[in-house]
């Protein structure tokens, strides 16, 4: 009896012993997830996703006070500031919400007004080489006074902001410029922009005056161009497990993505050809592209890139004609604003922080993450111009994992 029970005792060891060991050889194969996963392929292609890959903040040789402290701070008192807007209602932080990723949540942008476009997220601004949805501005400090002269965002003139600017941050403003120009002679409202009473009163105005005005205007955007500037991407889970995958490591904590999330970056890298326009750290290559979103009934035509690109060729602050010492000027003037390539296509968007920021494309067309996926899934025709897309015909699970995915691009 001593001997049976030492044998059964001597063999529920064992057995124990067996199962810790299939249980430890179980974790480590579990640790191990990377390699049967992903190819060496798809490691380098999601490391090069993180913001770990993301360059140096680009130079801009077009604003001189782009890196200035003093030029930043200043930057973010008018960015926030009320009295730069005809009620008095409005600042630049009305569509840009620091608590919404600095954009507002709406279908179509409100100022004074409301816009025919939604508005765009700041985060990453730096590293843009055209700006809004149709790339009709080609530096920040010029995207940057857009707004405050438009009738249905801030809607006050140059002439205002120019004495505006004397009148409020004279010394602030020399700091970073030096003198500023004599502005006696200008009137309180005045620029090409404005009602016809001011427009009339910018064109009565001597040549030196207009310039000495236009001067101040495009240094006060230069101010903002800075504040917007230091905007910058805030790490996510996605950034923390394409980190450890980059290094050959296990993620650990918050970075142990799902087989759910997981299943949904080999989609976005492989057979979803999401990459094709939102590539790299910032989740998007920069470029306008035609996907074939539907109008929105109601609101004026919108060619997208086609009326952009003619806009910026034609502005008096794009880059050659206001800055004529920046030699490069981007890619813009080498495109033809004729090619009917750039009907209706718009600037694909970063997707960081995608999840939290519906509506989604440049109208607000869909309402969620899944109608957009529905949509490229399907690749309708455009309207007018020519889709890029082709049909993906995901099945639902491919769009929970695609969203699965994208929700590990936020903070």
């Amino acid at each position: 009896m001593q001997r049976a029970g030492r044998i059964k005792t001597t063999l529920l060891r064992s057995l124990a012993l067996l199962t810790a060991a299939l249980v430890v050889g179980l974790i480590l194969v579990t640790a191990a997830w990377v390699d049967p996963f992903f190819t060496q392929a798809e490691k380098q292609e999601i490391a090069a996703l993180s913001l770990a890959s993301l360059p140096p903040i680009p130079a801009d040789p077009s604003n001189e006070a782009i890196d200035n402290p003093t030029a930043m701070a200043l930057g973010a008192t008018l960015f926030f500031d009320m009295r730069m807007s005809r009620n008095g209602a409005v600042s630049c932080s009305t569509c840009h919400q620091i608590g919404r990723q600095f954009q507002d949540g709406l279908p179509l942008g409100q100022g004074i007004g409301t816009m025919n476009r939604r508005t765009q997220p700041l985060a990453g601004v730096a590293w843009e080489r055209s700006f809004f949805w149709d790339g009709r501005k080609d530096s920040l400090w010029s995207q940057a006074l857009a707004p405050l002269e438009k009738d249905v965002e801030h809607g006050l003139t140059r002439a205002f902001y120019a004495r505006f600017m004397e009148a409020n941050f004279r010394d602030r403003y020399e700091r970073v410029f030096g003198p500023m120009p004599d502005l006696s002679r200008v009137p309180a409202n005045a620029g090409p922009l404005g009602s016809p009473a001011e427009q009339a009163a910018w064109t009565a105005m001597g040549a030196a005056d207009r310039e000495a005005v236009d001067e101040v205007f495009v240094n006060t955007g230069k101010l903002i161009a800075a504040f917007e500037r230091s905007i910058v991407h805030q790490e996510t889970r996605f950034d923390r497990f394409a980190a450890a995958l980059g290094r050959g490591e296990e993620p650990e904590g918050d970075a142990v993505l799902t087989p759910q999330e997981i299943a949904g970056i080999r989609l976005f890298v492989g057979p979803g050809k999401c990459v094709t326009c939102h590539g790299g750290p910032r989740f998007s290559d920069g470029e306008f592209h035609n996907t074939g979103v539907p109008p929105v009934e109601g609101l004026p035509e919108d060619l997208g890139r086609a009326t952009g690109l003619a806009q910026l060729l034609a502005d008096e602050f794009n880059c050659l004609r206001f800055n004529a010492k920046q030699a490069a000027c981007g890619s813009s003037r080498t495109e033809n604003d004729k090619n009917p390539k750039l009907i209706r296509a718009y600037k694909a968007p970063s997707l960081r922080g995608v999840a939290a920021r519906p509506p989604f494309m440049h109208a607000g067309q869909f309402a969620t993450l899944d109608a957009v996926l529905d949509h490229y899934s399907a690749a309708p025709a455009s309207l007018s111009g020519q889709s890029e897309l082709k049909p993906l015909n995901f099945s639902d699970e491919e769009k929970r994992e695609l969203v699965a995915f994208l929700r590990t691009l936020g903070p």
